[in-house]
């Protein structure tokens, strides 16, 4: 035991002294050779300070150790003892060699054989599959016969299937991209064609069609497919960008550009939609039950700008089957009748409309249009929407064609050399539907065009093409039941 004084200075300037007295044990023997012990680094390295007292005891202990691994060990001729696990037996053996990866010959179910045994019987040829099920799809432009053709039917299965299918409709209409799918039968020899077993496909939206072999050769069966023909109702907000948002919400591309130009003939969509401003949009629908989904053309364009609102409907008329034509009405039933900006044929006008001197006849009577002079053969365009009420010879003016527009309002071409369109037919604003020629009285290669009103000729140049046109009567009523109708659509999901 020994004594320690500590000593402190106190603070404020003024020393004091003070001693503690400590009472430490002093370290056993075991204590001193264990801190020594732990001081030692029994594993330096022995690649540095070498020939040092730490590399020699470093040394040293690695001999130690290498020495006990040799003098533990059982030696390289014996090998060390362990226990055998016993050999499987009944339903853990059978367990084992369903999921064993050896050799047949060695008990198990999978694997294969190197060589066959005298009990095998090698085959004269692979034996035919009595039963082939094959599936193709119909390619643009491709035809039923030739893919069955290709799938290695008979050919007189193939004119069989392609009687039966003509019978319920027109082998054109088949729709490309329709899936078949039959089973081909047994054949006599590998090189013969194989007979049909069965086939079915759908060839049109609303129906399939199954074909079968019987006792009495190939029969077909039609089943009907109920169709839903609900139109799709699609509502959002404008957004940045009006176009992007009707895709967005799942318009299709054509749609949405023929919802963007029904709303341009009553608005500026650049600079009056804004991006608060509710869409409102109609899609023609078709749904199967067995889950396809046809998306056709637009009905009803609406877009809500607060303060003012357009409403607009698809209308062909009352009695018209035309589906997909038609004017855009508001929801009044009125019609903005926009015309062709320019002549219908690049030329210079030779005579107006009004009394003149017939230049064949030779005495003064009314011109109901005007002449314009073109070289002959030169392309003839619509200025207006509408359907062909005449298209051939009429009187004097030689190869005329006559077309109706909605509203009262038709317009007449005449002189032509040719005509290309027929009556009855619907042509568009633009379309092509002749050209200039010298047929009829005429003097020289130049296009007649007259316009009219309720059936009266009036003057082109004086007649304005933009005008509104108003339904009436029973027009009225039955537009204004099929606007009623796309109002009580309620909006669905998008695709």
């Amino acid at each position: 035991m020994f004594l320690r004084n500590d000593h402190f200075d106190q603070a404020g300037g003024s020393a004091a002294r003070s001693s503690e007295l400590m009472l430490v044990p002093e370290p056993t023997r075991l204590e001193r050779l264990r801190h020594a012990i732990e001081e030692i680094d029994w594993t330096p390295d022995l690649g540095a300070r070498i020939g040092s007292r730490d590399w020699f005891r470093g040394a040293a202990t690695c001999t130690a150790l290498l020495c006990a691994a040799w003098a533990l060990s059982p030696g390289f001729a014996r090998p060390i003892v362990g226990e055998t696990p016993g050999a499987l037996k009944g339903q853990a053996w059978d367990n084992a060699r369903a999921q064993a990866i050896a050799p047949l010959a060695w008990g198990a179910d999978t694997g294969q054989r190197i060589a066959a045994n005298d009990l095998v019987r090698p085959l004269g040829e692979t034996p035919d599959r009595p039963h082939l099920p094959f599936s193709s799809a119909l390619s643009e432009g491709d035809s039923l016969a030739a893919l069955l053709r290709r799938a290695g039917i008979a050919k007189a299965d193939v004119a069989a299937v392609t009687d039966l299918v003509a019978g319920t409709m027109s082998l054109d209409d088949i729709r490309p991209g329709t899936r078949i799918e039959g089973v081909q039968g047994p054949r006599a020899k590998k090189t013969d064609p194989r007979p049909i077993e069965s086939l079915s496909f759908q060839p049109a939206f609303d129906f399939r069609l199954t074909i079968t072999r019987t006792a009495n050769g190939l029969s077909m069966q039609r089943q009907a497919i109920s169709i839903d023909d609900t139109p799709l109702r699609i509502q959002g907000l404008a957004g940045a960008s009006l176009y992007k948002s009707l895709r967005a919400a799942g318009v299709p591309s054509t749609a949405a550009a023929d919802y963007l130009k029904a709303i341009a003939t009553r608005i500026s969509v650049g600079s009056e939609v804004t991006a608060g401003d509710p869409f409102d949009i109609i899609l023609k629908q078709r749904r199967a039950a067995t889950g396809e989904v046809e998306i056709g053309s637009i009905l009803f364009a609406g877009l809500d700008m607060g303060n003012r609102k357009v409403q607009l409907v698809k209308w062909a008329g009352q009695d018209s089957d035309d589906t997909d034509g038609g004017s855009w009405y508001d929801a009044n039933g009125q019609t903005r009748m926009n015309g062709f900006m320019g002549l219908p044929v690049n030329g210079r006008v030779s005579s107006s409309f009004g009394m003149r001197m017939h230049p064949i006849l030779g005495y003064v009577r009314m011109h109901k249009g005007m002449d314009i002079a073109c070289p002959y053969g030169s392309p003839v365009y619509a200025v207006i929407d509408g359907t062909v009420n005449w298209a051939g010879g009429r009187a004097g003016y030689g190869n005329f064609i006559g077309i109706q527009g909605p509203g009262g309002v038709g317009t007449g071409y005449g002189h032509l050399s040719r005509v290309l369109v027929r009556s009855g037919q619907r042509v568009s604003r633009g379309e092509l539907v002749g050209y200039s020629g010298n047929s009829g009285l005429s003097t020289g290669p130049h296009l007649h065009f007259e316009t009219y009103r309720y059936g009266a000729t009036v003057n082109p140049r004086g007649f304005s093409f933009s005008s509104m046109a108003a339904l009436s009567g029973s027009a009225l009523r039955a537009f204004k039941a099929v606007y009623a109708e796309l109002m009580a659509v309620k909006p669905g999901t998008t695709r």
